[in-house]
């Protein structure tokens, strides 16, 4: 299944961070861990829309890295995968 996202929406699927602590304790799968704030993206919509009906085009691309608000994008899951949808106002940084 392919998703395409609508208006100012981006497709990002997470970047998991290390499963071990910077001392190298390796942490289990039952740790609680905090929702990533990187990921890549996968796919973008058109753009916003202005009042005149004017298309403005998004600024990240699918394959850009980015850095986002932690509970802005919501979570989805397709084919076993989970993704996260944000608005354009949610990615805060492309990294380079």
């Amino acid at each position: 299944m392919q998703i395409k996202p609508l208006s100012n929406h981006i497709l990002i699927e997470p970047i998991k961070e290390e499963e071990k602590t910077k001392t190298g304790i390796l942490l289990p799968e039952t740790a609680e861990k905090e929702r990533p704030e990187q990921g890549k993206v996968i796919a973008v919509g058109p753009g916003r829309k202005t009042a005149s009906g004017k298309i403005i085009p998004l600024d990240v691309k699918a394959g850009d890295k980015v850095l986002f608000t932690k509970y802005g994008p919501n979570e989805i899951k397709v084919d076993d995968k989970e993704y996260l949808i944000a608005k354009e106002e949610d990615i805060l940084a492309i990294l380079e």
